[in-house]
């Protein structure tokens, strides 16, 4: 079902353990709130619209005082958007149907967030068909482009994405790989492909010194090994200050 009915005792399950795998609205209201009668209809035919990809969870805050005491409910309608255990969007008050419309559409996958997580190639096509630059998709079809070897279209696909640093990254590789020049960055590569960044870091720092003028591509090159690290990681941390030497 699509519409239940939560109290303290089933929210847990119902709303924080289910918004893992399927959003959650929570609609906290009660029975004399005049407003709450005028938007739980609203609520509800939007999430029917969406055919079962969000869940609308009622919680009675006169009946289930502990729970709004938990989110600091202080006025209602009070409405609460889960997504992995957490609030994601929330508003108070009723509102227009237009607004309501607006606030499932940023909590319900497009159809281009569904094409872009199936991983495979028409979908990840369609995906940049439905919302060109989009960086995952771009970024997962320019890596399997690369790794079959269509070098050029991947590079083209990769090049309309900016301020993705992943994909800026693979970008830079590929210009590398196939216009080298004096570096000789195979051995990179291969490490970084088998899982070692650590030596491929230190290949790629050091040709900046071999060939300078192609540090643009070998900086986002490095960049786009680092960020996925995260900015507390040993190597990422250490990159960086390296980065910078090797730049300035």
């Amino acid at each position: 079902m699509t519409v239940i009915d939560v109290t303290e005792a089933t929210f847990q399950a119902e709303v924080v353990e289910r918004s893992a795998t399927t959003p959650v609205v929570v609609d906290f209201w009660a029975e004399w709130c005049g407003p709450c009668r005028q938007l739980g209809p609203i609520l509800e035919r939007e999430t029917a619209k969406h055919g079962g990809q969000v869940v609308l969870a009622k919680i009675d805050t006169d009946a289930n005082p502990g729970i709004s005491q938990s989110f600091q409910i202080q006025g209602i309608p009070a409405v609460k958007a889960f997504r992995d255990g957490q609030v994601v969007d929330e508003f108070v008050g009723a509102q227009s149907p237009a607004i309501v419309e607006r606030f499932f559409r940023k909590l319900v996958p497009s159809e281009a967030d569904a094409l872009a997580r199936s991983g495979d190639e028409a979908d990840l096509r369609r995906a940049l068909e439905l919302e060109p630059g989009r960086a995952d998709a771009a970024l997962a079809l320019g890596g399997l482009l690369h790794r079959r070897g269509d070098a050029q279209e991947a590079l083209g696909i990769l090049e309309q994405v900016r301020g993705n640093f992943a994909a800026e990254g693979l970008a830079a590789r590929i210009r590398l790989e196939q216009d080298p020049g004096p570096l000789e960055l195979d051995a990179a590569w291969a490490a970084l492909d088998g899982g070692d960044p650590e030596t491929a870091l230190t290949a790629l720092l050091e040709g900046m010194a071999v060939a300078p003028d192609r540090k643009d591509d070998l900086r986002q090159a490095v960049i786009g090994i680092l960020d996925p690290l995260g900015v507390d990681h040993p190597l990422a941390r250490d990159g960086r200050r390296r980065l910078a030497a090797a730049l300035y």
